[in-house]
C-alpha cells in the first residue's frame, strides 16, 4: 500500500524532496508515515488534471454521480479498526467518536445521492416561446444549473472525516459536477491518505474520469492551489486568519473566485428569567456538559453566555464554575491547537474588564476547562476580544441589566453560526423582540437546545454573517451546500437534441419544474 505521495489524477505523485511526518496527538511522537510536500508543479498539475476531467465529468448523469458517492460511501464504511485506530492516534478523538463522523461522513454522501436523484438542484425552470405575443414575441427560454469548475477544498482539522478530504465540501463539489483538488490538513495526513485512497477506488469501479479527484500534502501549498486559474472555487473550514487570506487571495486573481469560507463564531446563548427559575441547575449542567463536548473543538461550541442580572442568573453561574472545575482535562487535536487556546485564555486574563471565574491551571499537553466573566460594557464598545473565537473548553459569561441592554448587547455582536435561547412558556412572550435580532446575526437559531450538535440533513444551515462565514447566503451543511459549486445557465431557442434532459418537452428525469409560471412534472 503507496501511502504519503500525492493524489494526481488517479496516480502517486513525488516529485519534492521535502518530507513531512504525521504526529500522534496524545505523545508528540511521530508516527510511521513519511508524507511527500507538494511542489509547485505537482499543484499544478492536480488542477489541469481536475480541469480536465471537468470536461466529461460534468456531462455525467445525476445517476451515474449518485453511483459515485454511494460507492464512496460504502469504501469508507468497509475501512476496517486500524483505520480509526490511526485517525485515532492523530487526532486523540476517541474511537466511538470516529466510528459516529465515519458514519456520518458516508451518510453525507448517500444523502447527496438521494439529492442527484430527486433533481431539484437542478433547479429547471422553462419558460415557452410565445410567438403571438404583442408588441414582442417571447423566445423559447430553458435555465437550469450546472457545476461551475473545479473546487480548492481544505481539510479541517477538528473533523478528520466529516469536514475533511471525504467531508462536505468534497461530496457537494462532486454532487454538483465538480471535480475536486483537496489540500490534506497537516494535522491528520495519514486518516487523509487512507481516505483519499477510498474515493480513488470508487471512482474507478464507477468508471469515473482520471482527475475527478486529486489531493496535495504540505504547508504553503494553499496559496498556490487558490491562485492556480483552473480552479473556480474554494471550500474551507478552519480559523479567521486563514479563510481571510484566502478570500483576499482568490479576490485579487485576475478572475476573481469565491470562497466559501467557515471561519468564526462565538455561538452566543441567552439564559432567560423563566427558565433558569425553573430548571437552572439542569441548565448550568448542559450547558457545561456542551462547553467540554469534544474538548470545546467545535466551530459551534458556546463561547458567550448572556443573561439578565438575578439571583437565578447568578446561582447557574455558580454551578456552572462548579460543574467546569470538577471537568477533566483533555488532549488536543494537535500542539498548534493546545498553543492557540492558551494564547487566547491569556489575552482574556490580562483584561481588566474581565474576571477568571473557573478552571484548573493549565499543565502538559491537555486544555483544562475554563469560565470567565466579562463586564458587558466591553460588549457594548464591540471589544473585538470578546467577539474572537477561543478553541477548546472555555466560556465567557455576561450579565445585562434589562431585556433593553440584552438586545444592545446583541446588536453589537458580529455574525454567529448559531445564536441559542434557553427559555421557559412566559419567556417567549416576555422576549419576543429578541428574535429578529437573532435572525439578523445568525444562520441557525436554537430553542432549548445546544449547538454543538450539527444534523446532515435538507434544512440545516452552517453558515451566517461574516465572520462567521465569508458568504451568508450559503451553508456548509445539508444538501443546500450543493448550491456553492453551481451556477445558472439559459438556452434560447435551443432544439430539443441539444437541450440538458432535465430541460426537454418529455421531462425525461421526471422533474417537478417551473414551466410558465407553474410548478408541474408534466410533459409540454
Amino acid at each position: 500500500m503507496i501511502m504519503g505521495k500525492n493524489f494526481i489524477a488517479g496516480q502517486r505523485s513525488a516529485l519534492g524532496s521535502e518530507i513531512l511526518h504525521s504526529i500522534n496527538a496524545s505523545t508528540g511522537e511521530a508516527l510511521a508515515y513519511e508524507f511527500h510536500q507538494a511542489t509547485e508543479q505537482e499543484v499544478s498539475q492536480a488542477c489541469e488534471a481536475a480541469s480536465q476531467a471537468f470536461k466529461s465529468y460534468r456531462r455525467t448523469s445525476p445517476e451515474q454521480r449518485a453511483q459515485f458517492l454511494e460507492a464512496i460511501a460504502d469504501e469508507l464504511d468497509a475501512l476496517g479498526s486500524d483505520f480509526l485506530d490511526t485517525v485515532s492516534q492523530e487526532t486523540a478523538l476517541p474511537i466511538a467518536r470516529l466510528q459516529g463522523e465515519r458514519g456520518r461522513t458516508s451518510g453525507q454522501m448517500r444523502l447527496f445521492a438521494k439529492v442527484l436523484r430527486r433533481g431539484d438542484f437542478l433547479g429547471a425552470r422553462i419558460d415557452t416561446a410565445l410567438p403571438e405575443r404583442q408588441p414582442m414575441p417571447r423566445a423559447d427560454l430553458r435555465q437550469i444549473k450546472i457545476g461551475v469548475g473545479p473546487i480548492a477544498v481544505f481539510g479541517a482539522s477538528n473533523f478528520p472525516l466529516a469536514f475533511s478530504t471525504a467531508g462536505g465540501d468534497t461530496a457537494s463539489a462532486l454532487a454538483a459536477g465538480c471535480p475536486v483538488v483537496v489540500k490534506a490538513h497537516s494535522g491528520h495526513m495519514a486518516t487523509a491518505d487512507l481516505v483519499a485512497q477510498a474515493i480513488e477506488r470508487a471512482a474507478e469501479k464507477t468508471q469515473m474520469p482520471k482527475g475527478v479527484f486529486n489531493m496535495v500534502y504540505g504547508n504553503g501549498v494553499g496559496a498556490s492551489l487558490v491562485k492556480h486559474p483552473l480552479i473556480q472555487a474554494v471550500g474551507f473550514t478552519g480559523s479567521l486568519k486563514g479563510g481571510r487570506a484566502l478570500c483576499d487571495m482568490a479576490a485579487a486573481r485576475p478572475q476573481p473566485i469565491p470562497v466559501f469560507a467557515e471561519m468564526s463564531s462565538i455561538n452566543p446563548m441567552l439564559m432567560l428569567p423563566a427558565a433558569l427559575k425553573s430548571r437552572g441547575a439542569q441548565i448550568a449542567q448542559d450547558l457545561a456538559d456542551s462547553v467540554v463536548m469534544g474538548c470545546g473543538q467545535f466551530c459551534t461550541s458556546p463561547g458567550l453566555v448572556i443573561g439578565i442580572k438575578s439571583p437565578e442568573y447568578g446561582q447557574m453561574i455558580e454551578a456552572l464554575a462548579d460543574i467546569l472545575n470538577a471537568k477533566p482535562a483533555q488532549t488536543m487535536l494537535n500542539a498548534g491547537t493546545l498553543k492557540s487556546y492558551a494564547s487566547g485564555l491569556e489575552h482574556l486574563a490580562a483584561h481588566d474588564g474581565i474576571q477568571y471565574l473557573a478552571g484548573q491551571a493549565q499543565q502538559g499537553n491537555q486544555a483544562q476547562p475554563q469560565l470567565f466573566k466579562a463586564d458587558v460594557q466591553l460588549l457594548l464598545a464591540a471589544d473585538q476580544l470578546l467577539q474572537e473565537e477561543i478553541f477548546g473548553p472555555a466560556t465567557i459569561v455576561i450579565e445585562v441589566e434589562d431585556q433593553a441592554q440584552l438586545i444592545q448587547a446583541l446588536d453589537s455582536m458580529n455574525g454567529q453560526l448559531t445564536a441559542s435561547l434557553i427559555a421557559d412558556e412566559a419567556d417567549l412572550a416576555e422576549f419576543a423582540e429578541v428574535v429578529p435580532v437573532l435572525e439578523e446575526k445568525a444562520g441557525r437559531l436554537l430553542l432549548n437546545g445546544y449547538p454543538t450538535g450539527v444534523e446532515v440533513c435538507d434544512a440545516m444551515v452552517h453558515g451566517g454573517p461574516y465572520p462567521a462565514t465569508s458568504d451568508a447566503r450559503g451553508t456548509s451543511v445539508g444538501t443546500l451546500a450543493i448550491e456553492r459549486y453551481l451556477r445558472p445557465v439559459c438556452y434560447q431557442n435551443y432544439p430539443q437534441s441539444l437541450l440538458p434532459e432535465a430541460l426537454r418537452d418529455e421531462n425525461p428525469l421526471n422533474l417537478l419544474r417551473l414551466v410558465n409560471g407553474e410548478m408541474t412534472r408534466n410533459a409540454i
